[in-house]
């Protein structure tokens, strides 16, 4: 059965500038209820992420200062949300729901968090609404539990996983892909193991063609016995924040591509959704269903 991490403190109301695309997280699931993809068992509420987890990740002055609402001033600013106990909770909540995740991935070989792809949080810092990195930190838990000997995480959000990048540069055992715009934030990239950066306006053609010349390869090169996969729909031609051109039908076959290369090669997945800030909602919801319903289609 497919699991897929959801609970209500995913669609904390921020101020009016952050609302809009945080209600795709309550639509997305009524969306799959409706036309019948999922049925509610196929939702689970995860917990609150333990401390001793967060910190296998993250640094320990940093986490405290997050989580006492002690962050500095420029600290807020650079994560963007106005810094409080419920977004807090809201952020550890989504860590969790990765962490138990990844047990259903090896147990159904794929699991989804309706939230998540929070790859611009650093060891010691948050950036860009991104505060606790949960596929890191998932990544190292499965590790730390010898769940896991070797690691992929693909990301495919618009933007590169600067902070996950970061945080494995020395680590051996996981291996980061970023795919993302050349000229979009951050502006400052961190390297990846595999880093492919795409000029403005690219099309779905060429972006489809570097996905299945690369990560075949990398899989075949690195032989992970897990992945992670941010499947961001940023990429989208009308986000207004992604400066790219997939189309929706493109955005969909990336996914496509993507989970059936791990069901081929028998590797659990966990997948992430990432980002979405087109000014058309339907198409954000549209998008993002669409990873769900390929994960429906192809392992069940």
């Amino acid at each position: 059965m497919l699991k897929i991490a959801f609970n209500p403190n995913y669609i904390y109301p921020l101020d009016e500038n952050h609302r809009f695309p945080m209600i795709k997280y309550e639509l997305i699931p009524e969306q799959l209820i409706r036309e019948n993809t999922c049925i509610s068992n196929n939702f689970f509420e995860p917990g609150t992420i333990s401390d001793e987890i967060v910190l296998n990740t993250h640094e320990k002055e940093y986490f405290e200062r997050f989580k006492n609402l002690r962050l500095s001033k420029k600290e807020i600013r650079e994560i963007g949300f106005p810094l409080s106990k419920e977004l807090v909770e809201r952020e550890m909540v989504i860590a969790q729901g990765t962490i138990e995740c990844v047990h259903y991935s090896i147990k159904y070989g794929i699991s989804m968090n309706i939230a998540g792809g929070t790859h611009h949080a650093f060891y010691d810092r948050g950036e860009a609404f991104c505060m606790l990195n949960d596929q890191a930190i998932a990544a190292n838990h499965l590790i730390n539990k010898k769940l896991a000997e070797k690691i992929m995480i693909i990301d495919l959000d618009v933007h590169q996983g600067n902070g996950t990048a970061s945080i494995f540069s020395t680590n051996e055992k996981v291996f980061t892909i970023s795919f993302h715009g050349k000229k979009n934030y951050p502006f400052r990239k961190e390297k990846s193991d595999i880093d492919v950066e795409f000029d403005d306006n690219t099309d779905d053609q060429f972006y489809l063609n570097k996905l299945k010349d690369l990560i075949p390869k990398a899989i075949d090169s690195f032989k992970p016995d897990f992945i992670f996969y941010l499947s961001g729909v940023d990429v989208l031609n009308n986000d207004k924040l992604g400066r790219l051109d997939l189309s929706i039908d493109g955005c969909k076959k990336r996914d496509k591509f993507i989970l059936e290369l791990c069901k081929k090669n028998l590797i659990p997945v966990q997948v992430s959704m990432g980002g979405g800030y087109s000014e058309l909602l339907k198409n954000i919801v549209e998008a993002h269903s669409n990873t769900f319903r390929l994960a429906q289609e192809i392992y069940f």
